[in-house]
């Protein structure tokens, strides 16, 4: 069975495997977006490691207390220092900073945050005040090269700043030496191998390492290149795949790309096959309420993918649990969209066997609102070939791979029977029942149990589960999808949306009611 995603676009409040973030530049959003994650702990873990080394020991001890508070040199620095840290942690949480605008932002706490590491420890002035001997590197020397590994960044821009951070040292230094703060008095040369010196050797070192780091971005970043196709951020996964957003190298055009990686499949020979099929079949299709595919092929790793449009709304499932059941003018609007892709399929002897909410995506498309696309159209096989695969109980092929979704099987190819497009007349009827009541026409504690169900139990009405009202011809017609025999449901989607059509509601779904719906629910954010 092909992987259960959904191919979307989404819009703000949409989390999970999507960043969130706007992004440009030359590194994968992924990675950018793990760097920008990255930087929320180390920002965190500075303003920590800031109170309890520099403030925790002076709070407990009522002595230390007064001293430590009398004089602002002890803890200024400090409080400053953990502010920024505490901001910038709260900056990472706002998604509609693009990723390389947050890396910046993250380049520029290093240089602060290491300022303010160096006025905590030299500010103080009987910290200087030493006659000779080493007086050891600051924690800057430890904390600055960290941001290499933390913010991939290019290696003379990473060493610029890591200069920068570093100056701290030396300029704090020099700032209490020229204020006459400190009996400390170095004489160049000693500065300079003391206090400068061992600085410049820490940038070289950090710039090595962010070569080494940019150099791994870059090569995952390139290995995410497919054909003509870069992907950008992963936008779902399922059992054996992923679907990602991704960019044309040459067009500006964006498009999701199914991707099957050939080490998560037994029988990647087989797998390969029907993912050619599937392939094959939607590009076959020329339905605008079929999802359009863009390209096929195979990665240089042997994994399987495809290229199709980039939907910007959400799948039925969701559209249903997050807003709840669909008004019965809405749920025939877009039913009547549906049929127009099974027609299509149904022409060319296909029948698609996986019709599900999941698999039906409403969305805004050239302009409309609630728009339909058909997707998945995976497991999809003409009636002869039906009948060369052997199909067996619960839809089982000879290869053991489940077909279809228990919740929406049909009769007939749950025990194993011939099917043909009335099997997708019947999912039609689960989906319907589905829209209009928020929940499947049969529920059972196993998938086998809802699957006799679908083979044995006569079917409620849907407006026995409905507190919308739901007008009877359309009650009619759902149960008659739902017929446990094929010939007693309408004969074709055609036929369907025809019966469909000719349902009278008192208030019909329009292109202006669905655009007010959009406007109201998912408006279109700029930027």
């Amino acid at each position: 069975m092909t992987p259960d995603v959904t191919l979307l676009q989404p819009r703000g409040s949409e989390r999970g495997t999507t960043t969130g973030y706007r992004t440009t530049g030359p590194l994968a959003t992924e990675l950018l977006s793990q760097s920008a994650d990255r930087l929320r702990i180390l920002a965190l873990l500075y303003a920590f490691t800031f109170f309890m080394a520099g403030f925790f020991p002076n709070l407990i001890d009522p002595e230390m207390r007064a001293v430590f508070w009398a004089n602002p040199e002890h803890w200024v620095a400090g409080v400053v220092s953990i502010a920024v840290a505490l901001a910038v942690a709260a900056l990472t949480m706002y998604k509609r900073i693009s990723l390389p605008t947050m890396m910046n932002v993250g380049l520029a706490f290093e240089i602060v945050s290491c300022y303010g590491i160096a006025l905590a420890e030299y500010l103080e002035p009987t910290r200087l005040n030493i006659t000779g001997g080493w007086i050891g590197l600051s924690w800057v020397a430890a904390w600055a090269p960290l941001f290499t590994v933390v913010i991939p960044t290019r290696p003379v821009k990473a060493a610029l700043v890591t200069l920068a951070s570093l100056t701290a040292v030396p300029v704090v230094i020099g700032f209490m030496l020229l204020t006459g703060r400190t009996t400390f008095r170095p004489g160049a040369d000693i500065f300079f191998f003391w206090i400068v010196l061992p600085y410049i050797l820490i940038t070289i070192m950090a710039y090595v390492g962010a070569r080494v780091v940019y150099s791994l971005g870059k090569a995952v970043t390139e290995a995410r290149e497919l054909g003509s196709y870069r992907l950008v951020e992963r936008l779902g996964q399922g059992g054996m795949g992923e679907v990602w957003r991704a960019k044309h190298r040459l067009l500006a055009r964006p498009a999701a790309v199914k991707l099957i990686r050939a080490g998560n499949v037994q029988g990647s020979d087989d797998a390969m096959r029907r993912f050619e099929r599937e392939a094959q079949v939607t590009a076959g299709l020329s339905s605008p309420h079929t999802v359009q595919l863009f390209d096929f092929g195979v990665a240089d790793d042997g994994s399987f993918y495809y290229v199709m449009e980039l939907l910007d709304g959400l799948d039925l499932q969701r559209l249903v649990e997050r807003y709840g059941p669909l008004r019965a003018e809405r749920a025939i609007y877009l039913l009547r969209q549906v049929c127009h892709s099974l027609a299509e399929a149904e022409s060319q002897g296909l029948v698609h066997r996986d019709i599900k909410p999941a698999n039906l995506f409403v969305c805004r498309y050239g302009g409309e609102n609630d728009f339909v696309k058909v997707l998945d159209f995976g497991i999809a096989k003409t009636p002869p070939e039906l009948m060369e695969t052997g199909v067996i109980a619960m839809g089982v092929t000879r290869d053991n791979i489940v077909q279809g979704t228990p919740a929406y099987i049909a009769p007939e190819q749950a025990m194993g029977s011939p099917i043909d497009s009335r099997a997708d007349i019947y999912a039609t009827g689960c989906v319907a029942y589905f829209m209009l009541t928020g929940k499947p026409v049969f529920a059972g504690d196993t998938p086998m149990a809802v699957v006799v169900h679908h083979a044995k139990t006569p079917p409620p009405a849907p407006s026995a589960s409905s507190e919308l009202p739901i007008p009877p011809a359309l009650d009619r017609l759902i149960l008659e999808c739902l017929s446990k025999s094929p010939s007693d449901r309408p004969q074709s989607a055609r036929a369907l949306a025809q019966r469909l059509a000719e349902i009278s509601v008192p208030n019909p779904w329009t292109e202006e009611r669905a655009r007010e719906w959009w406007q109201t629910h998912r408006p279109v954010r700029s930027g």
